[in-house]
């Protein structure tokens, strides 16, 4: 068990390390070079670095530095501990990544940047860190004034980049915009997978005869489950399971040639544990 514990948190030390590296790398190569900033405290930091020539990735690990003792009691020791370490790596390799520009291209700078950043974030965030004070701030302002948390993240930022706006330039805040759109969604790649998977649920009055279908030809394992039509009040049987991509038209030709009147539900799938669900 504590071998377990062990490779679990190196694991995770291995994963924040390679995350924090390469947002040092978007925010020093890319984003700060070409006056892009990104959302939360990264993003003050970035506005306050250039304003008063401060070396960008200290001043970050000091004001997320509050945000962190606030998160002590609400997250946790080890959080705090693997956000403080993730803050570490990113001060040392956003200072080293500032004496490399990889292009003054602004549209590059955009997409790339926020491609990479949203691919180091989203491995900090997965492995249980944190590079952004803005979060741990919202959770518990969101409990104490109501707001969620999506929100007050996006009052904050709004605010950000309308400073942005008048110390770089609107042109400038409107690539910074683009580049939060971009990293937002690589961050939610990152966090729910790249995985191509299916939940497929299946209610027809055939559904033993599918099911011993979708087993043969496809090597998939099938749950049944019991339903009751609200209309018409009879019982179920609905047939669910989890298949890849590729396998869903082979799937609903089953379905369709033993029952063309079956309802067929088909929802996207990000993580998948245990169970027999592909093809061999």
């Amino acid at each position: 068990m504590k071998n377990n514990n062990l490779i679990k948190i190196v694991r995770k030390l291995i994963l924040i390390t390679f995350g924090a590296i390469i947002t040092g790398f978007a925010l020093g190569s890319f984003l700060s070079p070409n006056d892009i900033i990104d959302g939360g405290v990264i993003g003050v930091s970035m506005i306050l670095s250039n304003a008063f020539k401060l070396n960008l990735g200290i001043l970050i690990m000091i004001l997320n530095l509050p945000f962190i003792l606030m998160a002590w009691k609400k997250m946790g020791t080890r959080f705090v501990l693997l956000t403080a370490y993730a803050n570490i790596i990113l001060a040392l390799s956003t200072t080293y990544f500032q004496e490399i520009h990889a292009t003054n291209d602004l549209l590059l700078a955009t997409v790339f940047g926020g491609i990479i950043l949203g691919v180091g974030v989203g491995t900090i965030l997965k492995s249980e860190g944190s590079l952004d004070g803005t979060e741990m701030l919202s959770l518990i302002v969101s409990r104490k004034f109501g707001f969620s948390v999506g929100e007050f993240i996006l009052y904050i930022n709004v605010f950000i980049y309308a400073v942005a706006g008048l110390v770089f330039g609107w042109e400038s805040a409107m690539y910074s915009v683009l580049t939060y759109f971009i990293g937002s969604r690589v961050i939610d790649s990152v966090m729910e997978g790249f995985n191509s998977s299916k939940s497929v649920r299946i209610i027809s009055d055939n559904s033993a005869q599918i099911g011993e279908e979708l087993i043969d030809k496809l090597n998939i394992s099938v749950t049944y489950l019991e339903g009751v039509g609200g209309y018409s009040g009879l019982s179920k049987e609905l047939i669910y399971c989890v298949i890849s991509r590729i396998e869903l038209p082979k799937m609903l030709d089953i379905v369709k040639e033993i029952d063309p009147n079956a309802f067929v539900s088909v929802v996207d799938v990000h993580e998948v544990y245990g169970g027999r669900f592909r093809k061999k």
